[in-house]
């Protein structure tokens, strides 16, 4: 890309950026810290259930109405599970060194809470599509019936749609292209096509990924699930037995990579700037960020695959995705930094993010560990793309279900995935922090505005299985005080 429009570009991010994050950490945290109380820890009391639930639901068969919760798990997993996984850790690590870690488990303790709650409420406010008589649901349609605002709705739908349809799959093809180019030298730009004052570079492995995701998305939700299903537990059983080997290799300095993980986390001498600068470490803001980008807790996001699961209970989906986070966060983040930390190269491997992962697998597996790499950082930033636009696609169905809309905004996808391809590192992950950052607050404001509704939810459930219970089922009819604020004939 042209260095002049980039360096534009970075600027007008960057001024958005800072006052917004000052916010945002803060806000995230306190968020998180309030549903951990009042739910009672539902992410410590309710876990097991969500394992139960997970299991449980990969039996059943797919109904005409909907995708089972395992697939809407592993949808979710999709996106989460991606380049924030490999590239974010090790930028995370990077810049705000091994501490970074620690607050990124913080973030994702405290957001498996939020992301039980805005799965439960996707699925209470969950619609059935007129067309097909699918279920579709996510923040837009809570906001629009439970706080009965469509204005807000269409904004955190354009939010969502700029969010997750662009930037974060530009995200996405970026690091394909720096995994690929380190690992093969192959050469992303092939051809400069001169436009007036800028330029623009022809990518031959970015029009590739075009065809690729075009294959998929052109086919709907459905196809996106039956791909995710069987696309994700492969690559993250991958990436875990060769994180686990190196763990294994390294057992002696092991409890030296938690102890410096620990120590680091809570020393404020690198302030993160702003206006909470004084309070947060460039080690706090970094795992935050880079925790939230990878697990979504709290952004608005997964809900919208959580809806589309056909359950007896909204609660089940809730503790279901809940899980999601665990296992993005807790399992596949850790695997990354055990890597990189072990290693050592963190110290001076500088900002490039997924270049830091494969030097550090390089030195612990040998040089077939960069191939390895590439290949399933290709893996996860491709189920990542899919799972986005379902998220995306959505959306765009709730503020104008018009196929002429449609085709134009799979389109546009597609621009931005080759977008991705051609533009620089620190420009695409400050446009997904900035884009991120305006979905998550819209989010949280409206989760917390509906936690009467959450707490009614899990306050059924809990009294079902006190019962003995195996299965709650919810019966809107049970609960005529909310009963006008949700506009579903499913429950």
């Amino acid at each position: 890309m042209n260095e002049q429009l980039n360096e534009t570009l970075m600027s007008w991010v960057t001024l958005l950026n800072t006052p917004l994050w000052d916010f945002l950490v803060i806000f995230l945290v306190g968020v998180g810290i309030f549903y951990t109380l009042i739910t009672g820890a539902v992410q410590i009391r309710l876990f097991w259930h969500s394992i139960k639930a997970m299991r449980s639901s990969r039996k059943k068969g797919e109904d005409s109405y909907g995708i089972t919760p395992f697939q809407a798990l592993v949808t979710g997993l999709a996106s989460r599970v991606g380049v924030g996984n490999v590239a974010g850790v090790a930028i995370a690590i990077a810049i705000g060194g091994p501490g970074a870690v620690f607050w990124m488990w913080f973030t994702a303790f405290l957001g498996m809470s939020s992301a039980f709650v805005e799965s439960s409420l996707a699925q209470l406010f969950k619609v059935r599509d007129t067309s097909n008589h699918q279920f579709r649901g996510g923040p837009a349609y809570y906001i629009t019936q439970g706080l009965k605002q469509k204005w807000l709705g269409v904004v955190f739908a354009v939010a969502l749609i700029l969010t997750y349809g662009f930037v974060f799959n530009a995200v996405q093809a970026n690091s394909i292209i720096s995994a690929t180019s380190h690992a093969w030298g192959w050469n992303q730009a092939n051809l400069t096509v001169p436009m007036g004052a800028f330029s623009f570079e022809l990518s031959w492995l970015g029009l590739v990924l075009v065809v690729m995701t075009a294959m998929i998305i052109f086919g709907g939700i459905k196809r996106i699930a039956k791909v995710a299903e069987k696309f994700v537990p492969i690559m993250a059983l991958l990436y875990l037995v060769v994180a686990l080997y190196i763990a294994v290799i390294n057992i002696p300095i092991i409890p030296d990579i938690f102890r410096l993980i620990f120590s680091k986390a809570f020393e404020f001498d690198a302030a993160a700037g702003g206006f909470f600068g004084a309070m947060v470490s460039m080690a706090m803001m970094m795992g935050i960020k880079r925790g939230l980008f990878s697990n979504e807790a709290g952004m608005g996001s997964v809900p919208n695959a959580a809806a589309v699961s056909d359950v007896k209970h909204p609660v089940n989906q809730g503790l279901v995705q809940m899980l999601g986070v665990f296992v993005d966060t807790f399992i596949v983040c850790s695997c990354t930094a055990i890597i990189i930390l072990s290693s050592g190269l963190y110290q001076n491997a500088g900002f490039e993010g997924v270049t830091l992962t494969q030097m550090a697998l390089e030195s612990q597996i040998g040089h077939w560990g960069d191939d390895f790499l590439a290949i399933i950082l290709f893996m996860f930033a491709y189920s990542s793309i899919i799972g986005n636009y379902a998220y995306a696609e959505g959306n765009v169905q709730f503020i104008n279900n018009n196929r002429k809309i449609m085709l134009i905004f799979r389109l546009l996808v597609l621009f931005m995935v080759y977008f991705g391809a051609i533009a620089t590192v620190p420009l695409i992950w400050s446009m997904a922090d900035l884009f991120m950052g305006v979905m998550a607050t819209i989010n949280l404001f409206a989760i917390l505005l509906l936690t009467p509704f959450v707490l009614m939810l899990l306050k059924d459930f809990k009294a079902q299985l006190k019962r003995g219970v195996k299965e709650p089922e919810f019966k809107l009819d049970n609960h005529p005080k909310f009963k006008d604020r949700v506009n579903s004939d499913i429950w």
